[in-house]
């Protein structure tokens, strides 16, 4: 019997090697999805001063581009669950000079942030996307009316063939199920508000920005 992209690979995953083992590769793997992460930073609005969250920061790949809007008198702050991941930023952030860089080596779900933050980025984080506990942390740490930006894969339409074959190819080594591909904001949206969602990538990817309550 046939299956869908969604059908065929609904069941969770373990850890993916991506984020261990290959944990160095990460950067050249993925460096074609550069232009979607400066997309994705770009519509987050941030003010020179302001601290941001970078949540399932990787490598660091996001952090010079938020470090660019916020300036040296603003701060980031990067939450990465692999321990492999974290000490690859950490690494990129003192080779950058970066000292208003920081990474806390933790799930999302339990990161210990320490900060009242102004805004938040989830940048092809969709095992984060799909998980509650760990929107509910990170929402937490924001102030009032924070912003937020988050973006990366999604199915497109069922008639766009092609276009979700490449989908599941590019993010199968990336994501631990892709239950919620479909629609991987619907967690976020019911705890933001003036949510806006742009689909990029022929329907394959989407941009979406938000506020806190």
């Amino acid at each position: 019997m046939n299956t869908s992209p969604t059908e065929a690979t609904a069941l969770p995953r373990p850890r993916l090697p991506a984020y261990g083992e290959k944990a160095r590769s990460y950067d050249r793997d993925t460096s074609a999805f550069q232009r979607y992460r400066e997309d994705i930073v770009a519509a987050l609005p941030l003010c020179p001063g302001q601290v941001v969250l970078d949540v399932g920061c990787g490598t660091g790949l996001c952090c010079g581009l938020l470090r660019d809007k916020v300036g040296p008198a603003g701060g980031v702050i990067g939450i990465e669950e692999s321990p492999q991941m974290a000490a690859l930023a950490r690494e990129h952030v003192t080779s950058q000079g970066w000292r208003n860089v920081t990474v806390v080596q933790a799930p999302a779900e339990g990161a210990e942030i320490g900060v009242s933050a102004d805004a938040a980025l989830f940048c092809a984080v969709h095992d984060i996307m799909q998980s509650p506990d760990a929107l509910r942390n990170v929402l937490g740490s924001l102030r009032p009316n924070a912003w937020v930006a988050a973006g990366g894969g999604k199915w497109a339409a069922p008639m766009m063939v092609a276009v979700n074959a490449m989908v599941m190819t590019l993010h199968s080594p990336y994501v631990r199920s892709f239950e919620g591909f479909d629609r991987p904001w619907s967690h976020l949206e019911r705890m933001t508000r003036d949510i806006s969602v742009r689909e990029v990538a022929y329907g394959g990817g989407y941009v979406l920005t938000a506020q806190v309550p």
